[in-house]
């Protein structure tokens, strides 16, 4: 029986996974000498959650935290940005953290995790009320990093993703790889692909794809390679990705490469490309996956037209690298602005 759900353009959009802290040094002990240090309410879901708040679309933010006045503090912020937080599972001891020097990437080998023991790390099957959550919601979102901490988690997003499909509502998923994580013995792929013949929606790269769906990219990496051999390799990635998992009925992929930006969409009625950007003038590179994500989202759930649909969430990704923090504060007429440029 066939999983795939049409996308409907009503509703809630939910999105699960763990909050985090991003703890941003200075470094050369300067974060020390001042006794200070940046800190960034953010999470790749969460990033996503906020990212279609402030662009009218009704979103929830379902994860899990421990019942202390920080957390409540986090879950007022939250609410502000008018995202519903009433789903929040509200149990164990800690917030996840992560620590990430000012100006670094989160692919870069400097990132430090603190998340085992999490709240969100310790859920169980059972602990959240899908049926309570899922209640006027149309879409549902998650990331691959949620099962990357480890297996039990891992069996929360299946359950999750089953109690989303049994209601017909859209699935999304970002192939966001984070090495350091997979650390429980199981390899990524052998996880992911127990989870994506539930997803509707696909965002990721090609070397994301190598890893967490087990298909090898066409290329090994993007140095010394022309964009047009990368938008060939995107295409055979695609395609592969397509057979294997048939339900999806939209995948997107992006290239943050050294000097320029840029994505592609595929749907059934073909590929649809974005303006490349320049990446010289970046400032925080934290969250525009993220952004472009919440892009996706955002045009997909209002059925925009594909080459519209990328080229805002693209635009918007960009943006969101001028910006500092974890979540894009941009309007939908400054994303609209910027492709004006």
């Amino acid at each position: 029986m066939s999983l795939q759900t049409p996308l409907k353009s009503y509703g809630t959009v939910c999105c699960f996974g763990e909050l985090l802290l991003r703890m941003s040094p200075v470094l050369h002990q300067q974060w020390i000498a001042t006794q200070q240090m940046p800190v960034f309410i953010g999470g790749a879901e969460l990033n996503v959650a906020t990212a279609l708040a402030q662009w009218n679309v009704p979103v929830k933010y379902c994860t899990a935290l421990p019942d202390h006045y920080l957390a409540k503090e986090i879950v007022a912020d939250i609410t502000s940005k008018n995202i519903n937080t009433n789903d929040i599972h509200f149990s164990g001891s800690r917030i996840g953290t992560y620590y990430l020097p000012q100006g670094a990437d989160l692919k870069n080998a400097g990132v430090i995790y603190d998340r085992a023991y999490s709240s969100f790390w310790e859920l169980q099957p059972g602990d959240i009320n899908w049926d309570k959550v899922f209640q006027n919601v149309s879409w549902f979102h998650f990331s691959a990093i949620s099962p990357a901490l480890n297996e039990v988690v891992a069996k929360v997003c299946k359950q999750a993703l089953e109690e989303a499909k049994s209601r017909a509502i859209t699935v999304s998923v970002d192939l966001n790889y984070r090495a350091k994580l997979w650390q429980y013995g199981i390899a990524p792929s052998t996880i992911m692909q127990t989870l994506l013949p539930y997803c509707d929606v696909i965002m990721g790269n090609l070397w994301a794809v190598e890893s967490l769906a087990g298909l090898v990219s066409p290329i090994k990496d993007s140095k010394g390679v022309s964009n047009e051999r990368l938008k060939e390799a995107a295409i055979e990635s695609m395609l592969m990705l397509q057979q294997q998992y048939p339900n999806a009925t939209s995948l997107a992929y992006t290239f943050r490469l050294d000097d320029v930006y840029w994505t592609i969409l595929k749907q059934a009625h073909g590929y649809y490309f974005s303006k490349e950007y320049s990446m010289r003038t970046v400032t925080d590179k934290v969250g525009s996956g993220d952004c472009f994500m919440g892009g996706i989202i955002y045009g997909l759930y209002h059925q925009h037209p594909a080459q519209q649909v990328i080229d805002f969430a693209t635009a918007a990704a960009y943006g969101k690298m001028h910006e500092t923090g974890d979540a894009t504060r941009q309007t939908i007429a400054q994303v609209n602005q910027r492709l004006l440029q």
